[in-house]
């Protein structure tokens, strides 16, 4: 008899692509293993009309894009569950655990569809519902003005064709998952708008000690592992999440090493402040909990306390 593992996701396109990418290896490395999938609908999936994903994950007592399938994974309702990790926040429920991030890593930038920053004409309307794209937008383009909008990735997309917007600002990876790079105008350089932690990175999730995590053991990939262990440990100390501009882009160099730099903007695009460290890849935390100390001592905790007034 073959053991079933039921895995969890959200129920967007992009969402079932990612399972069908992680799972494609497991195939053939577990044929004793049967696979059955389960769609979870999440408040940020359900609830359109409230204008902030913060407000959204308030709503839901917890985040917007996971705390349902987090709570379907303790309950036995499901065995593993398959995240973007970026929207899943840096402490996950007590009884779980992540795995080792699967790779490859997909690309971590951000892209522009519909022109290119430059091209933009002053007062130009892009649209994007996420602060720290906001922050790093009006940085570099304080005469932009910022729509926020939400929804899947065709939808935001579609934004731009109707002339309701002039530009979306999207993450490459989804775009590239669901073969729609031909829409992008402009990939932006991850060094002066570094990603999102964990962005471009699958968070496989399961309970601790559980089968799922016997059989899974093992999986993923120690380098990919390392750069989102260290983004997600910054953000950690800094005790921010998806509400915050926070940007950090962990890589490992030729040089064998950890590298990781990092961004707090203040949302108005005023105040910026960056760091930077490298270190031996089998301690993440560490590298993460220094360059976060850099920014703090730099005032990113005063432009995170400010932000969260609002």
């Amino acid at each position: 008899m073959s053991d079933v593992l039921r895995i969890g996701s959200r129920a967007s396109k992009l969402a079932r692509t990612q399972v069908t990418e992680w799972l494609a290896p497991l195939a053939a490395q577990f044929p004793g293993v049967q696979f059955k999938r389960e769609i979870i609908l999440e408040g940020g999936d359900q609830d359109r009309v409230t204008p902030t994903l913060a407000e959204v994950a308030k709503t839901a007592g917890g985040s917007a894009f996971s705390t349902n399938q987090e709570a379907a994974l303790v309950s036995g309702r499901v065995d593993v569950i398959v995240h973007s990790l970026k929207d899943l926040p840096t402490a996950v429920h007590e009884g779980t655990r992540l795995l080792t991030t699967p790779g490859p890593r997909e690309d971590v930038r951000d892209v522009l569809c519909g022109a290119t920053l430059d091209s933009l004409p002053e007062g130009a309307r892009v649209g994007t519902g996420a602060p720290r794209r906001v922050a790093q937008l009006l940085a570099l383009r304080p005469d932009l003005e910022v729509v926020p909008i939400r929804g899947n990735v065709p939808g935001r997309l579609a934004r731009t064709t109707k002339g309701a917007l002039d530009a979306v600002v999207l993450a490459a990876a989804g775009l590239n998952r669901l073969d729609l790079m031909p829409e992008v105008h402009e990939v932006l350089d991850p060094s002066v708008f570094p990603p999102s932690p964990g962005q471009g990175a699958l968070g496989i999730q399961v309970r601790s000690g559980s089968p799922a995590a016997h059989i899974l053991e093992g999986t993923g990939d120690p380098q990919v592992d390392a750069c989102v262990r260290a983004e997600r440990a910054l953000l950690a100390e800094l005790h921010g999440g998806c509400s915050v501009p926070v940007g950090a882009w962990g890589r490992v160099g030729p040089d064998g090493l950890l590298h990781l730099s990092a961004t707090v903007t203040s949302l108005a695009g005023t105040v910026q402040v960056t760091a930077a460290g490298s270190g031996p890849i089998d301690d993440p935390q560490k590298l993460g909990s220094c360059v976060a100390a850099d920014l703090l001592d730099q005032g990113a905790a005063g432009i995170l306390a400010e932000i969260r007034k609002h």
